[in-house]
């Protein structure tokens, strides 16, 4: 193998590849970056036990003088590109063991893994994938990932579920205490698809997304997924297991919506927890509804002493008061995902599930499930 590059070039594909790189694997193999160089292409390959990223390289900086693959340790390999001069970089394969590498007044000579060892990873296409906006993609992941549980005795609630039907695609994340749910219209009508999705997987791609192309196309089969993104190819695993109904929980009528500027409920949450985060019960506000509509959000440490924020909302439709508690971190990163200026907390009862919503964020609901404090 003989071929050279642009340094940019290849650090900006291997910043995306390195991402399946495996660091705690006891397999060498799953630790290395394996590169395959065709006449034209030069095709790049990383993988874990989650996710798989291909990427297809064709730039008029490469250079291929011979065909062949290789697998490169990945950790050194990307470290090592990343701190080279800007220009060409050149590699050669001696004695089928090592890696050479040379740029401008730098030459390395690098011990290479047996490409031999690397497992066989498909990336089947299918016909008539799922499409939508890249951008589209990345609100879905944003909104829904940070609700997916971090405890692993219920394995399906890492993940998020991908429902399509008809023209709609909906995507929901729970970790049983929290709900988050996103609907978009497709651009047509496609085959239905009810898959759940490891939700580090979806932040993982959240990250290449940034990449900010038009579109994204999604290939389903019945073990993965996989999401082609330009010259990128992201495979993910998925869940076993029936993700929990959820359509049930959301409540469809509200005796008492509060109306609120986004950025004061946020600051009024955030300055009541402060002292709730130090007390044992952790991160616990309380919102207090008076009759005359004005709302204090408080908090209270026996320790430490008691916080009281007043704040009056934009509109008010009850006639009825309200004492409600709940976790104000729960509450902060629900609020984190609306990009609407105004949003709506509607309320069912003092132990009830309550939900936020906005109008400029069509499609989507967060859930949270209140506290018990007595």
């Amino acid at each position: 193998m003989n071929f050279s590059i642009n340094t940019d070039v290849l650090l900006n594909n291997l910043m995306i590849s390195q991402k399946a790189l495996s660091t705690k694997t006891p397999a060498p193999y799953l630790q290395g970056i394996k590169l395959e160089v065709y006449d034209n292409e030069m095709v790049m390959l990383t993988s874990n036990s989650d996710i798989s990223i291909k990427i297809s390289i064709k730039d008029e900086s490469l250079n291929i003088e011979e065909e062949g693959q290789i697998l490169i340790p990945g950790k050194i390999f990307f470290e090592f590109i990343r701190k080279l001069d800007k220009g060409i970089v050149e590699f050669s394969v001696v004695d089928n063991n090592v890696l050479k590498i040379t740029s401008n007044h730098t030459d390395l000579s690098l011990n290479l893994l047996n490409v031999d060892d690397y497992p066989s990873i498909d990336f089947n296409l299918v016909d008539g994938p799922i499409k939508l906006e890249s951008k589209v993609m990345k609100s879905v992941i944003k909104q829904t990932t940070f609700a997916t549980s971090s405890i692993e005795n219920r394995p399906i609630l890492t993940g998020v579920n991908i429902k399509v039907e008809n023209d709609e695609l909906t995507a929901i994340a729970t970790d049983s205490f929290r709900l988050s749910q996103k609907k978009i219209k497709t651009t047509k009508n496609y085959e239905k698809m009810n898959v759940v999705i490891p939700g580090r997987s979806l932040d993982e791609l959240h990250k290449i997304l940034e990449l900010d192309l038009e579109e994204i196309l999604l290939h389903l089969d019945k073990k993965s997924i996989i999401f082609e993104y330009g010259n990128i190819l992201f495979k993910s695993r998925l869940l076993d297991g029936s993700f929990p109904e959820t359509s049930r929980l959301i409540p469809n009528e509200f005796p008492i919506t509060l109306k609120f500027k986004a950025s004061d409920l946020a600051v009024a949450v955030e300055r009541a927890s402060l002292l709730s985060v130090r007390d044992s019960i952790s991160s616990i506000v309380k919102l207090n509804l008076k009759p005359n509509h004005e709302v204090e959000i408080t908090s209270n440490s026996p320790e430490i002493g008691k916080v009281v924020e007043d704040i009056e909302p934009l509109d008010c439709q009850t006639s009825t008061s309200l004492k409600i508690a709940f976790s104000s971190r729960y509450f902060l990163d629900a609020l984190k995902t609306f990009e609407g200026q105004e949003v709506y907390v509607k309320f069912t009862g003092e132990i009830r599930p309550f939900i936020i919503e906005s109008d400029k964020d069509s499609g989507l609901i967060q859930l949270i499930l209140p506290v018990r404090t007595e």
